[in-house]
């Protein structure tokens, strides 16, 4: 049996905080080694990177979701009692209700209402001067997918729920007020999202058929019972929120194309190279840092022993950075997508596996979709420039916001 690297430290959690993204591929690259042990939050943990420990990672027989994302996790990101910490029947039953909401058609009306926003709110760009792209990103997309998923949302309401939304998405990682802000705003979302299922299935306010209120709230399990009221609404915020955080892709999308020029005119028009473009950005900027698991059974693997129980952490980021599925990684170069016959285990931002049968993100066709629309207005639709300013990534900080000061002037349609 081979010995696994191991972290010397008694606990790596403040390492973790202080790297960020780096943390797992760091000591990969110390110990010479694509797995090592250490130990977050005083448990054992075992890290792992790159195409191989990807397959292993959502093999459903060997690990499983329950228990194994921290509770400041689940209070902030992703709800208690969501897909995301489900196994067996009840995880396919509840992610083949998400999925159905993700038919072609309605990926389509989705990107339909987001270019209508997006052309609507240029005048109003045009009129305010500079504007802050991440926050503009974030209001136009709890608007859109909100009509998009059949949940009433009043014009006063939007800077509220945007902001909610953020502050659930950046909370995890956090620690302080930050840490408390998306506390705070997975309650009052919750009970805002619970008050909207409570009065549809009254009735007070019918749900287009097809949408993802509809779709949720009238959904009934296995034994024909309908979801618990909060956990239907955890399971629509599964919904709204990560839609919402495209927003961060699209500032990634706006800063590559900012720092590569020459893609500008290369992805107008082209939908190969918008296509290409997409994924390197998916690729190479920083959207989920890792994922996590537990043994569901001791195995052995690669001469390494998994025992039951353990928790383990795939690195996301860093398989997404890794020399050998990637050459020259930290370059920013969407022609290597060109004619890439790739699989479901390499290119990982939003989880790897099946969508149907396992744990990858629901929305990474909406996702794409977005990404390629936002790309296609930035570059045909309007007209910006973008002031000197500082442009910088922290990938210690989780999740890596676009630069806070991203801003664009000047906004004017295109001629």
């Amino acid at each position: 049996m081979a010995t696994m690297p191991a972290d010397r430290t008694p606990d790596s959690t403040l390492a973790l905080l202080r790297a960020g993204y780096r943390f797992i591929g760091e000591r990969c690259d110390r110990y010479g080694s694509d797995i090592f042990q250490t130990r977050i939050l005083l448990a054992p943990t075992i890290c792992l990177r790159g195409r191989p420990a990807a397959v292993l990672f959502y093999d459903n027989e060997r690990f499983q979701r329950q228990g194994a994302m921290p509770l400041r996790v689940q209070r902030t990101l992703t709800g208690r009692g969501g897909v995301q910490g489900l196994d067996g029947s009840e995880h396919a039953d509840r992610k083949a209700m998400l999925m159905s909401i993700m038919t072609p058609t309605a990926i389509r009306q989705l990107g339909q209402l987001f270019d209508e926003e997006w052309r609507a709110r240029i005048p109003a760009w045009e009129a305010a001067g500079p504007v802050t792209l991440y926050d503009e990103l974030g209001r136009l997309l709890t608007r859109v997918v909100c009509a998009w998923a059949g949940v009433p949302l009043p014009t006063s309401q939007v800077d509220r729920r945007a902001v909610d939304l953020h502050a659930m998405i950046g909370a995890p990682a956090m620690v302080g007020p930050r840490h408390w802000r998306g506390l705070l705003a997975r309650r009052r979302a919750e009970r805002w999202i619970a008050g909207v299922i409570e009065r549809t299935r009254l009735g007070l306010h019918p749900a287009p058929g097809g949408t993802a209120l509809a779709v949720i709230a009238e959904h009934r399990d296995a034994r024909g019972m309908l979801l618990p009221r909060r956990i239907a609404a955890v399971e629509l915020l599964n919904v709204l929120r990560p839609v919402v955080a495209v927003d961060q892709y699209i500032a990634f999308a706006a800063l590559a194309l900012h720092d590569h020029p020459a893609w500008r005119q290369r992805v107008r028009g082209d939908d190969e190279a918008t296509e290409q473009f997409v994924q390197e950005v998916r690729r190479y900027y920083p959207f989920f840092p890792m994922a996590a698991a537990r043994v569901r059974r001791s195995f052995d693997w690669q001469g390494h022993h998994f025992p039951r129980g353990r928790r383990v952490l795939l690195d996301l980021y860093g398989t997404n950075h890794h020399p050998t599925l990637w050459p020259q990684p930290e370059l920013f170069r969407p022609e290597r997508f060109a004619g890439r016959r790739g699989d479901a285990f390499d290119l990982i931002p939003q989880g790897g596996g099946d969508h149907w049968a396992g744990h990858r993100c629901a929305g990474e066709w909406i996702t794409i979709d977005l990404m390629k629309r936002a790309v296609t207005n930035l570059t045909t639709t309007m007209r910006y420039d973008v002031p000197v300013q500082n442009l910088a990534l922290d990938l210690h900080r989780m999740p890596a916001l676009p630069p806070v000061d991203l801003t664009l002037a000047n906004i004017r349609p295109a001629d």
